[in-house]
């Protein structure tokens, strides 16, 4: 009686949760039914196999507040790994009306037979709908989708808009490239790298004539021109070197807070002037936000000498749509031994971090990087991130489009990914942005 009482909760329980379920008859062997998993009421062809086992009162074994176990029979093993579909375990206590459920894929040996369930992970609900849709798509191959059945969100496009000074400076040079940067890097004061030698001439968008570059130019050889004759060239080698020039630009804009790696290609957040950890503030979707972008990790906890410092860095790419430049914004980290000279081998750090990301973490590092970059950062104790103000600036980056997607993208699909990634925002601040 309780058996039937199991399966048929069961059936309602899934039902709820935007499932069909098929029982099966009494000649069943260790599979009680089939759930069809529904998308807005249509039915998707993606099938389960449910083993429902059910019980009155009992307690499971060791159980408490947060967990318990449970082991299931060696024949039931046997049989359930000769399946062509996805089998879960669905356990059932009617006395307070509660479901568990567990996949049983790649269950292998006499030791994972015991199950443990997290009562507040492992809960039959509705938040458990994608992570059950996505045991239904094969895993072999070159890659494999994951089929969202939940609402939709907003989509936030990791392009950022540039808005162009109106002029630009062309200017005759006889120097090289080599040659003009070595001329540079001699000056003693002020500067300036936000330029681009496209073979006897010189781009940039500030007069060379009032700052360092004029010893690059010939004074007499100085001509302001429409942007657009540039920047709207149709020519790929004139796009590349436009492009060149926006990123030079984009690095002297915000040279006091941010440094370019050449070797990894990335911008990366520079080490305070006093001190090396530095805490960005900033205006995010809804309220006032704030990042430790620059973090100083210790061999031990709180004390000893410097292990690694952790930097939050983008690489960037410039592309031009039609008549519109966008700046490409791929977040990432940057890892170096003392806030300055570069990690020798930071390949595990990062691929250890990356792991742990997940679409809410890439979303708020698109939106910190925006904020940065578009001048909506605040002042915090009284001390302003950049010195610069917004009005000095060449280029102003304009807003990310935002996309209306029909379904969200769920996190939870990646279950043990996703639950490592929330315990490392709570332990660690820097996983979380906001």
């Amino acid at each position: 009686m309780i058996g039937e009482i199991g399966e048929t909760a069961a059936k309602l329980k899934f039902m709820g949760i935007g499932y069909q379920f098929t029982g099966r008859d009494r000649l069943e062997a260790g599979i009680d039914g089939i759930a069809e998993a529904m998308d807005e009421n249509h039915p998707t062809a993606m099938m389960i196999a449910v083993q429902v086992k059910a019980t009155r009162a009992a307690r499971y074994t060791g159980e408490n507040d947060n967990e318990f176990t449970y082991t299931v029979r060696a024949a039931d093993l046997e049989y359930w790994r000769g399946s062509n579909l996805p089998v879960i375990l669905v356990l059932y206590r009617q006395s307070d009306d509660t479901f568990y459920w567990k996949s049983l894929e790649n269950l292998v040996g006499e030791a994972e037979r015991t199950l443990r369930f997290d009562k507040k992970h492992d809960l039959l609900d509705r938040k458990a709908r994608d992570r059950l849709a996505a045991l239904t798509v094969a895993k072999q191959g070159h890659g494999y989708y994951v089929p969202p059945l939940g609402g939709g969100e907003q989509a936030i496009v990791n392009m950022l808009p540039i808005l162009l000074p109106a002029e630009i400076f062309v200017s005759q040079t006889r120097l090289s490239n080599r040659e003009a940067l070595a001329k540079m890097n001699k000056t003693r004061n002020g500067k300036r790298y936000d330029w681009m030698i496209n073979e006897t001439s010189l781009w940039t968008f500030h007069d060379p004539l009032k700052s360092s570059v004029r010893d690059l130019v010939e004074r007499d050889q100085v001509e302001r021109i429409e942007t657009d004759f540039l920047a709207l060239h149709d020519a790929k080698d004139q796009q590349h070197k436009f492009a060149g020039l926006l990123r030079h630009t984009l690095a002297h804009d915000f040279r006091e807070v941010l440094g370019w790696d050449k070797e990894k290609k990335q911008f990366f957040f520079l080490p305070k002037p006093q001190g090396i950890a530095r805490q960005f503030q900033y205006l995010s979707a809804k309220q006032k936000a704030k990042a430790d972008v620059v973090s100083v990790y210790k061999k031990s906890k709180d004390e000893g000498p410097i292990d690694y410092v952790r930097h939050h860095s983008f690489t960037p790419r410039f592309e031009r749509l039609a008549e519109q430049w966008y700046l490409v914004v791929s977040p990432s980290y940057f890892f170096t031994a003392d806030g300055t000279r570069r990690l020798s081998y930071p390949e595990t750090l990062l691929s250890g971090k990356k792991r742990l990301d997940n679409n809410n973490t890439v979303r708020r590092q698109v939106i910190m990087w925006h904020r940065l970059l578009s001048g909506m950062s605040f002042e915090d104790t009284g001390q302003l991130l950049v010195s610069e103000s917004v009005e000095d600036r060449i280029l102003i980056i304009g807003e990310p489009p935002v996309l209306e997607l029909p379904k969200s993208v769920p996190d939870d699909v990646w279950g043990a990914k996703a639950n490592k990634a929330k315990k490392s925002d709570e332990d660690d601040p820097q996983g979380s942005l906001l």
